[in-house]
């Protein structure tokens, strides 16, 4: 445990390499006990703005950023001043659906590059089990000349943080850890254990923290698509999916789930990595791949019963103005990674229809540059025919339906809400001459 003291003491260094949702906010954890914290980040973007002061996530914030010292840098040379690692880039998926880790394997390669005798490097990018030690460590070996177990060790604690979460916090969520013996566990947990108020959780080995992650979040994705499912099932039988769970959730083990778009770097992204290795065992999933069949779809649904809901108020779809509220993965952040809002905008596309889009907060670079679409500031939006509220921001809640009628034509037209979230309650839609639909 001399690691952990000398850690403490400030005599030898940690780093966090991936400055993003996960990253910054056990990068300022870290420094605010006292530590002394390098963070790391391959985007010069990142590491000028986080120089500036300036949180680009905003699950930190300007302010706490301010209150601590962070060594922000891209230059790799200064990890060679590092003995313990915390490695939280991002996991996608490719086209096809199997794991990309390209960002995972080139932080390693960083760190190989960069690796000094008795280091310790923790994994917390999601990824499916086997992966850390069978993928991660031969590169570190590779490009360190270093032998894992011997003169580095590794471990894994896979990340729980929520985006956009104001309640719960890095600090306030068990952490799960794992090292690949019982010397480097206890020295994982006692670092963690300096940041996380509601304690770790140590386990077995790190394959068991690797499956917990991609369990965890296949779970929650297999019974939102339940919930979808039985959504498309009840918009056919004409009856109120939101209603049917207010009532389901009135049992004392009711689970809680309700139907929605899936997207974001978790839920949308974790169980593909758990049936790839499955898969590659021989294993084919049928429950978790239905689930994201299921929820992958929603997007198209949504527009498709736009279109409907058009068709059926007379409306020529192809010309009717179609405005969109939120293009975020969920509410209130403004994470657009994987965001399923885009499913709907390329699914009316197909129609030809033009959407104006709109999101309170995300940013309108990002989302030109990732999914080329610009948005427009809510006040630009006027005189539309539909209106699709895809994302239940606080900002569109409390519009309320006053606020939402104010962004549609004459009261004379045809008017066409499609309310994803339900955020406007039914009783208020039901007085007035609005067509509308609710997933």
């Amino acid at each position: 445990m001399e690691l952990v003291q000398e850690i403490i003491d400030r005599t030898k260094r940690l780093a966090v390499v991936g400055l993003g949702y996960v990253g910054l906010p056990l990068a300022h954890a870290f420094a605010k006990k006292g530590l002394d914290v390098v963070g790391f980040d391959i985007s010069k973007r990142r590491i000028e703005a986080l120089k500036e002061g300036k949180d680009p996530t905003e699950e930190v914030g300007d302010e706490e950023l301010s209150k601590v010292k962070i060594d922000f840098t891209d230059d790799e040379k200064i990890l060679k001043t590092v003995s313990f690692f915390v490695v939280s880039v991002p996991t996608p998926i490719n086209f096809d659906h199997t794991p990309d880790l390209t960002p995972v394997i080139s932080a390693s390669a960083i760190i190989g590059r960069n690796l000094s005798k008795g280091s310790i490097v923790v994994y917390e990018s999601t990824v499916y089990p086997g992966c850390t030690e069978d993928t991660c460590v031969p590169v570190l070996e590779k490009e360190s000349g270093l032998k894992c177990g011997t003169d580095f060790k590794v471990g894994y604690s896979p990340e729980r943080i929520n985006p956009g979460d104001k309640v719960h916090r890095l600090a306030n969520i068990k952490k799960v850890v794992s090292g690949m013996d019982k010397e480097s566990l206890g020295v994982i947990k006692a670092v963690y254990d300096l940041i996380i108020e509601a304690g770790t959780h140590p386990v077995s080995n790190i394959r068991t923290a690797e499956a917990i992650k991609v369990c965890e979040n296949s779970q929650r994705d297999v019974n939102i698509a339940f919930m979808n499912e039985l959504a498309v099932v009840f918009d056919r039988m004409d009856i109120d999916s939101n209603e049917v769970a207010d009532g389901m959730n009135t049992k004392w083990n009711a689970l809680g789930f309700r139907p929605g778009l899936v997207g974001g770097h978790c839920i949308g992204v974790d169980p593909y990595y758990f049936t790839y290795q499955a898969e590659k065992l021989g294993v084919h999933s049928t429950i978790i791949l239905g689930g994201r069949t299921v929820n992958d779809s929603m997007g198209r649904f949504v527009a498709d019963s736009a279109v409907k809901k058009m068709v059926e108020a007379g409306l020529a779809p192809k010309n009717a103005k179609v405005a969109i509220l939120g293009l975020t993965f969920k509410e209130n952040c403004k994470d657009l990674r994987n965001s399923k809002v885009v499913d709907i905008i390329k699914r009316l596309g197909e129609y030809g229809i033009e959407t104006v889009v709109t999101d309170s907060r995300a940013e309108k670079a990002e989302a030109l540059r990732e999914y080329n679409v610009e948005l427009h500031d809510i006040g630009e939006i006027r005189d539309a025919d539909c209106v699709i509220i895809a994302v239940a921001h606080r900002e569109y809640v409390d519009l309320g339906l006053e606020g939402i009628l104010k962004l549609f034509g004459d009261a004379g037209k045809k008017r066409i809400l499609i309310d994803v979230k339900g955020i406007i309650p039914r009783e208020q839609l039901e007085k007035t001459d609005l067509i509308w639909w609710r997933l």
